[in-house]
């Protein structure tokens, strides 16, 4: 192997801020800000790893210092002394420190103490701390007062992967980017163009594949890349890319999911085999069942989840997926979904892969089966009212036996209530056990006229449930439905309670009690 061979990613690292794929916001910012001489002491770069936060960070400083104008420039020359030093990493300006091994306060005094110095060959002196959410505490705070008001030829740029762990106090520091994942065509372009640079044939459905593997990450889809080159020789095809990445076809996925949603456990279980046999991995398998399930959750028309051509499956597997649809219901799709979500830590706990991912296809195939839960709740109502059909037959054959000469409505209405005043409705209360319904009537309810089948009444607290359950009581106990009529003021009766205190005041006896103890009066009656 030629020992001054360069692997891709480094190789075709953006050097200015027109080849940074991915970031258009984040180069407009920054073009406009050098272009108008807005420039900050301090910058935050954080995104997922890959995106460009270090080579953003180097253009920046090329940009600062470039030798090819007399200030700050958006288009540096890439060819000045400085460019060509801050490119190779040697400029004596431009200090690159990996926060990972200088995380303690002594190392940030040593950088903060050369912070002091003017700066030697360019405009700027440029500290660039990568992974800077690694920094002790000390270091942090070390770091804050310099940060905030740093000598006006010194630049920081902080680059990180886990933003929240950078310090509020620092983040209010700086002016924040937030690097997004490059989108799959745009991975694709760069792929195709850095094959034809490199002489190599790259299919589009391996450049697919790659572009999709690399989930927005330009170093990772890079490196995979050059993986592939090196296992093939040059021909990068969608086969070879397949094997490299452990990954089963998405032919091959459709036409399992088919299986697996037929119902037939014996004909999955065989697919799995096969499908592990010829070389899958099978939590690479789980994944792009994952896939597949919430493409095919967008696709279906219940759910109408706007456009889907931006999914990775052909027109003619996106038709099998439709096809499939038409007679998988939504609920099971979200069933098996959450099935394969619970299995995730399963198989990474797994000591034997297989043997885990044989027993989660069985449970899928029998939760898939399960009813949904309003078609549970049907069966229970259709249950209950054959239940009670039944009773009432029951009832009336029993009622017939046991009587033939009086009918079963006859019979029924000997079981309903006779109330015909406020207390007949109190006691039939205490009777039936409607403990709260009851304390509520007679201590709240002042009732200004009593019918049959008709109340009028003041409610002193106004609570609007006691209408239903006492009409809803009423009508189970008496069979028939009662006007209850609230009036808004109140009508100076006394409640049941308040009668029953006075009916106990003037017992003699109560009385005489009562006189034994001085300020005595009578808080409640039970």
């Amino acid at each position: 192997m030629d020992s001054n061979y360069t692997v891709l990613a480094r190789k075709y690292r953006s050097q200015d801020f027109k080849t940074l794929i991915g970031q258009d916001v984040l180069v407009k910012t920054l073009t406009t800000a050098i272009n108008t001489s807005r420039i900050a002491h301090a910058y935050i770069f954080t995104g997922i790893r890959g995106t460009g936060k270090t080579s953003t960070a180097r253009i920046l400083a090329k940009a600062l210092n470039c030798l090819s104008s007399d200030g700050a420039t958006a288009n540096p020359c890439g060819t000045c002394e400085n460019c060509r030093a801050i490119a190779a990493g040697q400029h004596i300006d431009v200090m690159e420190i990996d926060a990972a091994s200088h995380t303690g306060v002594d190392n940030m005094r040593e950088i903060l103490d050369g912070a002091q110095y003017r700066p030697t060959n360019g405009r700027y002196r440029v500290y660039i701390i990568d992974e800077v959410h690694m920094l002790s505490t000390s270091a942090f705070n070390a770091l804050l007062k310099t940060l905030e008001e740093p000598p006006a030829h010194v630049i920081f740029i902080l680059a990180t992967t886990e933003i929240r762990k950078v310090p509020v106090t620092i983040l209010s520091r700086c002016q924040r980017f937030d690097l997004v994942r490059v989108p799959v065509d745009t991975l694709k372009k760069h792929f195709a163009w850095i094959a034809e640079q490199e002489n190599i044939e790259l299919s589009d459905g391996a450049n697919e594949l790659l572009a999709r593997a690399a989930d927005g990450s330009v170093r990772d889809g890079l490196s995979l890349l050059d993986q592939a080159i090196a296992q093939t020789g040059g021909h990068v095809d969608e086969a070879a890319v397949l094997d490299m990445l452990k990954r089963a076809d998405r032919g091959v996925v459709v036409d399992f999911m088919k299986t697996l949603l037929s119902g037939d456990t014996a004909a999955a279980l065989d697919k799995v085999d096969e499908i592990y046999n010829n070389g899958a991995d099978l939590s690479m398998l789980l994944t792009d069942m994952m896939e597949w399930t919430h493409w095919a959750t967008r696709m279906h028309p219940a759910l109408h989840a706007g456009d889907v051509q931006n999914s990775p499956y052909t027109a003619d597997q996106r038709d099998q997926i439709h096809m499939l649809n038409s007679r998988v219901s939504l609920n099971t799709l979200s069933r098996i979904w959450q099935v394969m979500v619970a299995a995730v830590p399963e198989m990474q706990a797994a000591g034997n892969q297989k043997q885990c991912f044989d027993m989660l296809i069985v449970r899928m195939m029998h939760i898939a089966d399960m009813p949904s839960v309003p078609e549970i709740i049907k069966q229970q109502e259709s249950a209950q009212r054959t239940r009670d059909v039944k009773n009432i037959f029951a009832d009336r054959m029993a009622q017939s036996s046991s009587s033939p000469t009086v009918s079963a409505t006859q019979q029924t209405q000997k079981q309903f209530r006779i109330i015909t005043s406020a207390n007949d409705l109190g006691i039939a209360l205490q009777e039936t056990k409607e403990i709260l319904l009851y304390s509520y009537f007679s201590s709240n309810i002042e009732v200004a006229e009593f019918e049959d089948g008709k109340i009028k009444y003041f409610d002193r607290k106004g609570d609007g449930d006691f209408v239903h359950k006492l009409s809803s009581w009423l009508m189970d106990k008496t069979g028939k439905q009662w006007a209850l009529e609230r009036v808004m003021e109140s009508v100076h009766a006394n409640t049941i309670s308040e009668q029953k205190q006075e009916e106990l005041a003037a017992d003699p006896l109560v009385a005489s009690a009562m006189s034994l103890f001085e300020n005595a009066e009578i808080i409640g009656v039970k």
